[in-house]
């Protein structure tokens, strides 16, 4: 069984390399998708998602009792169905910009490949099978791969907040008008 929990460890830091890159440095920093006006909806799916990552870690990397899997379950339907929404809306939110370039395309594959297979191989921990239907599986003991995934997911928290905070402060004007200030500032440190 500790295998699978390597593996989804595996899996979730390489999504939070991918998910930082693509969410941070391409949306909103180089992109800037949350002031053009056919990519906010977009960007409205990204916070969403945004917000909902670091309920979902917390839910069911970290917790360990069978309500807080139930909820993640829950949100990880919503996740997986705003997924295919922000799929499906992506291609009109970036014509202005000559439509989303093939390597975008390849590294939103490999970061939801690595972020729902990091998910189902610990939903495969934490699930059993039985002649009544799926249960939640009760963990008796805590193995050193068990504590190094909850260690990294107790790390990626903030980040992930941050994260999501970011995005939902740019859904607002005066969210954007502080962004721009902030960011105006950044560029003028990375000019000297």
């Amino acid at each position: 069984m500790d295998i699978l929990y390597y593996l989804s460890t595996l899996c979730l830091l390489l999504f939070m390399v991918l998910a930082t890159y693509d969410g941070f440095y391409l949306h909103i920093w180089k992109y800037e998708l949350f002031s053009r006006e056919e990519s906010i909806f977009e960007h409205k799916t990204h916070t969403v998602r945004a917000i909902l990552f670091p309920l979902i870690v917390w839910l069911l990397f970290i917790n360990t009792d069978a309500i807080s899997f139930w909820i993640s379950v829950v949100l990880i339907g919503i996740d997986f169905v705003v997924l295919g929404i922000d799929a499906y809306a992506e291609g009109d939110s970036r014509k202005s910009i000559g439509g989303l370039p093939k390597w975008e395309y390849i590294l939103h594959l490999f970061a939801n490949s690595f972020h729902f297979a990091a998910i189902f191989l610990l939903l495969a921990t934490k699930i059993e099978i039985t002649e009544s239907g799926i249960a939640f599986a009760e963990l008796a003991t805590n193995s050193s791969a068990q504590e190094m995934l909850k260690v990294i997911s107790v790390n990626m928290i903030p980040g992930a907040i941050v994260l999501g905070f970011v995005h939902l402060m740019l859904l607002f004007p005066k969210g954007i008008q502080i962004w721009n200030i902030v960011a105006l500032r950044f560029k003028r440190l990375l000019v000297r």
